[in-house]
């Protein structure tokens, strides 16, 4: 079991202030220079904490933290779970300027602009995210099984993520170097969802997308990235070809996390990473 006590998540990964209005699936929206051309800025990213596996390590996975919070916080969560095998890697976002907070700059992993369905993605932190997450994979032993999960704007970036690895490639034509076996989002939403079903083209990419597991929870009671977003993200990736998406839905759950949701988290992890029976 993964203990009796309430994982609530800071304060600050309050996204948008519960201002997401609407059936928009597209959250995010890049800086732009005057005339509307998109600025290109530097990406500093913050600390990384890391729990290392008190058993046998089999497994490694990134975790992202939500909107204004930090890595350390969600390693402390972490190491309190009963997965012994798996080697936690908690990374800290970079502080950068956030639209929707008019500029005021936070913890993000990626710009969020205007909320509507029509509003363009932040490719460029988009991107950079996911090659940051790619790159702390990158020195794991060749026969440890890689996943990425998050929580909030930290599911974006791990869903993202996976249709990154899905196509082989980022959004800006480089390869994705990650070979990924599972995905965990807690109380996020999908990026880039009305041009997904291009980008998960080819045989090639449509076997990828088909055979990474994916675990999507989300709480009906969600009043700052409500539930039908969740849900609806669910229904674009099994739509585009991600079969393994499981999604899970928790009566009265809000922006948190919770005892039952993080023991579904532990058992489907421990199934999906094959750690069942093979603990020191």
């Amino acid at each position: 079991m993964c203990g009796c006590v309430l994982y609530s998540v800071i304060a600050t990964s309050i996204l948008a202030l519960a201002i997401f209005l609407g059936d928009n699936m597209s959250f995010a929206g890049p800086s732009l220079a005057s005339g509307g051309k998109t600025v290109r800025r530097a990406i500093e990213f913050g600390r990384t904490y890391v729990v290392k596996p008190k058993g046998k390590h089999l497994a490694t996975v990134v975790w992202l933290h939500g909107l204004g919070d930090n890595g350390s916080s969600w390693s402390q969560l972490l190491e309190t779970l009963p997965l012994p095998n798996i080697k936690w890697i908690c990374p800290t976002a970079p502080t950068q300027p956030v639209t929707v907070f008019g500029g005021f700059p936070s913890t993000a992993w990626f710009d969020v602009g205007d909320l509507s369905e029509d509003a363009p993605d932040d490719i460029e932190g988009l991107d950079a995210a996911a090659a940051h997450v790619a790159n702390l994979l990158s020195t794991e032993p060749f026969d440890i099984r890689l996943g990425i999960g998050g929580f909030s704007m930290g599911a974006a970036t791990a869903m993202y993520s996976a249709t990154c690895f899905a196509a082989g490639k980022y959004s800006n034509g480089s390869a994705y170097p990650a070979n990924l076996s599972a995905i965990v989002g807690l109380s996020g939403w999908l990026p880039c969802s009305k041009t997904l079903s291009k980008k998960i083209g080819g045989d090639e990419a449509a076997r990828r997308a088909a055979s990474l597991p994916m675990l999507l929870c989300h709480g009906k009671g969600d009043d700052v990235v409500p539930y039908k977003f969740g849900e609806k993200s669910s229904r674009v990736l099994v739509s585009t070809g991600f079969l393994d998406a499981t999604f899970k839905a928790y009566n009265g759950l809000g922006h948190y996390t919770s005892p039952e949701e993080m023991n579904e988290v532990c058992a489907w992890l421990t199934s999906k990473l094959g750690l069942g029976g093979r603990s020191p």
